[in-house]
């Protein structure tokens, strides 16, 4: 008998999620399992022999890059268009619809989305108009804890004060909320709140909604956080014919507000669900999957995979110590030449992972002095460009001139002589009648009576004029004229080369204009709407724009190359600190499992060369650091790896005799520490001669000299054992009992007399 074709090639347990009936469905996905043809299978599947109907189903992943591919290969398993069939990220969903609905919650037709850049300028602005010091009440730091409210569905009024700083955000959150509404915007995580807000207090909304998707996939659900959380809720109810697929070890986005519990919510709330798990990996070797199941395997709830491939053993995992970043950047280099030469392997298939951001630079200039080409995934993106920032500041006050942060932005860019005081004047005539913008603008334009003098209005009557113009042309099809007169009536040419530093700046700014002006032109032949495309601008992530035939090497923190998978893959930065990051650490063990995450990760992304590699000592911020190596490394099956400094031979040592369980906090090396013999007190010689002779036969105690196995201090990392010492003596491998394994300088330690 032969296989239906939506089932070819694919193994028992991918076909049981596929198959599944109509019903609450879990599927827990280890990496490279095939998650995203188990979900696009799954939706021709419920559309081709449960007669769903295509446009009553609706899956949510979390890049449109994903969300255009999984369309793509539905249509062409089916091999049909599938016009209404909704899949989207859960912010471009919550907007589409936001779009017909927002009304219900007072919002007016033309609203528009505030990215993070916006929220923090409007932040500092209500920090400023608040009388609040800047600098104790970064607008950065307001907008994190805004947006974290925002992701547990807590409003304004409902939000706890836990401290004097909370007292303060409690306070420009609701600020915040009034001037979103009065500039007739949302930022992120109201398309979200919102959405879920409506479905809750709208009756009918919600049959309608409910009505209308008779069954909801959504991938990546351990990445969902609260408000996510609610809104599948609330969409896949009466019927709750809703299929997620997720992964608890890939959870990595607890600082967004992502909660990997969700999947435990979810077998609690769905009553026996049907849940498969899939382990069968076509990405990796066996070798780096047992790497990365050794690593995975200390975090607590999580369920266990046996992870297993048929692509043979593999090679052994390259585990590199380097001297310091510089070398390891070297070492680097030398591999990606290798690489390149021996294995025909592109740049574009080879990443280099690191924590943070800072670390990028010592491989950035080892790319540049080696003149090999390079991309940073997690760099300043296209649209963070200040240019493009500036012309759709520009289309959004056009579209919605209540906008106040477009506003803001572009009264005075290019320079039209529009300074502070002409701005305070025009902003307490504004605050003193109640006006929105926009009617401000109006009375404007038509000469209505206002208290500014001549001067502060004409230099205002300028640009609303400009404005007018400019929103007369914003039809469908003339995006690509209107950018023209807007770059031409604002001399924006001549601005852009009077803010750059050098000719190669101004080129480099005036091409970002020219691509912007190709996208507008692109958008004028699909027939966009200007709405459509601010939309699609706002929602539009660094990932998404990644070129496929790029060939350079891409270099990623954890978080940003989650998703991609590659031939050969470099972990970096494998110290204490580091990974784990020292904040994780402070946060006891659920931020060190979330660290160990971001490790399994990272591994998961490499199909047949892994090469791990930590620096003994750091440079940042023009300091210097000698680091103890990551405590993930201690559970690395020696057999897999190709060398083994010894340094992480000392590690082992130090782990094998403290056999610590989990990712516990520190453990003493001995229950019992090893006793101190202090010496004895000297007395006063006695002044018989015969006695003192036989006193000065003895020598003075020397000073206890550091060996393997004795116990030293240090002024700040206190107590330790000493577990190695380099050929030269100058550095000591410490296992200290409070801060874990370090390389320190010898003549920083003072021995202990034993």
């Amino acid at each position: 008998m032969s296989k239906h074709p939506l089932l070819e090639g694919l193994n028992p347990q991918q076909t049981a999620a596929i198959t599944a009936d109509l019903g609450p469905v879990l599927v827990l996905a280890g990496p490279g399992s095939g998650k995203t043809s188990v979900l696009t299978r799954r939706i021709a599947w419920l559309i081709q022999e449960h007669h769903v109907p295509h446009h009553r189903i609706m899956a949510v992943t979390f890049t449109n890059k994903a969300a255009g591919e999984m369309r793509s290969r539905v249509e062409k398993l089916l091999d049909s268009k599938l016009r209404g069939l909704q899949i989207g990220t859960f912010h471009s969903t919550c907007a589409r619809f936001l779009r017909r609905d927002a009304q219900i919650l007072g919002y007016r037709d033309n609203w528009v989305i505030y990215d993070s850049d916006d929220s923090q300028r409007l932040i500092k602005a209500i920090v400023a108009d608040l009388g609040m010091d800047p600098k104790e009440n970064p607008p950065r730091r307001i907008n994190n804890r805004i947006s974290a409210a925002k992701n547990e569905m807590i409003l304004p009024e409902q939000y706890q004060a836990m401290s004097r700083f909370d007292e303060r955000v409690a306070t420009v959150y609701a600020a915040y909320q009034r001037e979103l509404k009065t500039a007739n915007a949302m930022d992120f995580g109201d398309l979200l709140l919102n959405m879920a807000l409506l479905l809750q207090k709208s009756d009918e909304r919600r049959k309608d909604y409910q009505d209308r998707f008779l069954a909801v996939l959504v991938d990546e659900f351990q990445d969902t956080n609260t408000v996510q959380y609610q809104l599948v809720k609330l969409l896949s109810a009466p019927q709750q014919f809703v299929f997620v697929v997720g992964d608890e070890d890939q959870a990595i986005y607890r600082f967004r507000g992502a909660d990997y519990r969700n999947l435990l919510r979810f077998r609690k709330d769905y009553p026996e669900p049907a849940i498969v798990l899939l382990e069968q990996n076509y990405r990796s070797t066996q070798t780096i999957l047992d790497v990365a199941g050794a690593v995975i395997n200390n975090n607590s709830n999580r369920t266990p995979k046996n992870l297993h491939t048929s692509r043979g053993q593999g090679e052994p995992i390259a585990l590199h110590e380097a001297a310091d970043e510089q070398y390891e950047a070297d070492f680097v280099l030398e591999q990606v030449r290798k690489l390149r030469e021996s294995a025909s392997i592109a740049y574009s298939d080879i990443a280099v992972i690191y924590r943070t951001n800072a670390q990028s630079r010592a491989f950035e200039e080892a790319f540049i002095r080696a003149r090999l080409p390079y991309v940073l995934l997690s760099g300043f993106g296209f649209y963070q460009r200040r240019e493009i920032k500036d012309l759709l500041a520009y289309l959004r006050l056009i579209y919605n001139p209540d906008d106040r942060v477009s506003f803001e932005r572009v009264i005075n860019t290019p320079a039209r002589g529009i300074g502070k005081k002409s701005l305070q004047a025009f902003a307490d005539w504004v605050t003193s009648e109640d006006l929105a913008l926009s009617d401000a603008l109006n009375k404007l334009y038509y000469d209505d009576h206002n208290p500014l003098s001549t001067a502060v209005k004409g230099k205002f009557l300028q640009f609303v004029n400009l404005l007018a113009t400019w929103t007369e042309m914003a039809q469908p099809g003339g995006l690509g004229d209107l950018f023209q007169h807007i770059v031409k009536q604002t001399r924006y040419d001549l601005h852009l080369e009077k803010i750059s530093q050098h000719e190669d700046e101004a080129l480099d700014r005036a091409q970002n204009l020219s691509e912007f002006y190709g996208m507008l032109m692109k958008a004028d032949d699909s027939g966009q709407t200007l709405h459509d495309f601010l939309d699609e601008r706002t929602l539009y992530t660094t990932a998404d724009s990644l070129e496929e035939d790029d060939d350079k090497v891409r270099l990623s923190t954890f978080h940003s190359i989650k998703g991609l998978e590659f031939p050969a893959v470099f972990i970096t930065g494998l110290e204490q600190d580091n990974l784990p990051h020292r904040n994780a650490i402070a946060e006891g063990k659920e931020g060190i499992e979330e660290e160990c995450r971001l490790f399994y990760v990272g591994i998961t992304r490499a199909e047949d060369h892994l090469f791990l590699s930590y620096a003994m000592q750091r440079r940042p911020f023009g300091g210097s650091s000698i680091n103890g190596i990551s405590r993930f490394l201690a559970d690395l099956p020696a057999h897999l790896l190709d060398g083994s400094p010894l340094t992480l031979a000392y590690l082992r040592q130090a782990r094998a005799v403290a056999a610590p369980t989990q990712w516990e906090p520190r453990h003493p090396i001995f229950e019992r520490q090893p006793k101190t013999i202090a010496p004895p007190k000297q007395s006063i010689a006695p002044a018989n001669p015969a006695i003192r002779s036989q006193f000065a036969a003895f020598k003075a105690p020397q000073k206890p000299m550091l060996r393997i196995g004795s116990r030293a201090t240090h002024k700040q990392f206190g107590g330790g054992l000493v577990i190695g010492i380099d050929p030269g003596g100058d550095i000591v491998s410490v296992s200290f009992d409070q801060h874990q394994l370090k390389k320190v300088f010898a003549e920083d330690l003072t021995p202990l007399v034993e």
